[in-house]
């Protein structure tokens, strides 16, 4: 029985793993676009991380007390803003499970 249903399911697979290109035309330019803004969102993230480097790199040795708080307060927006950012997160333990699951259905 269990030979069947791990045939079964390779042959599901099989049969549904070939795509068929539907409206391709039209997807086009919102899938252009996606790309686009996160292209953009790229960018910034580049451009805050490099500017966190570049004041962790500075000599603050010969700066005042409310220049070093101005940076520190940069710093902290900064990170802030970083962890706002959406993300996912899958371990390899759970995608090992949800691929085993797929193979099972």
């Amino acid at each position: 029985m269990r030979k069947i249903a791990i045939k079964l399911g390779v042959v599901m697979m099989l049969l549904f793993a070939t795509a068929i290109p539907l409206q391709a035309e039209s997807d086009a330019s919102t899938f252009s676009a996606a790309v686009a803004v996160e292209n953009i969102a790229e960018a910034e993230t580049e451009n805050l991380v490099e500017r966190i480097e570049y004041i962790k790199d500075m000599d603050k040795s010969d700066m005042t007390f409310s220049e070093k708080r101005e940076l520190r307060k940069e710093v902290r927006a900064i990170n802030k803003e970083l962890k706002q950012r959406p993300y996912i997160y899958i371990s390899g333990s759970a995608l090992l499970i949800i691929l085993i699951i797929l193979l099972l259905l």
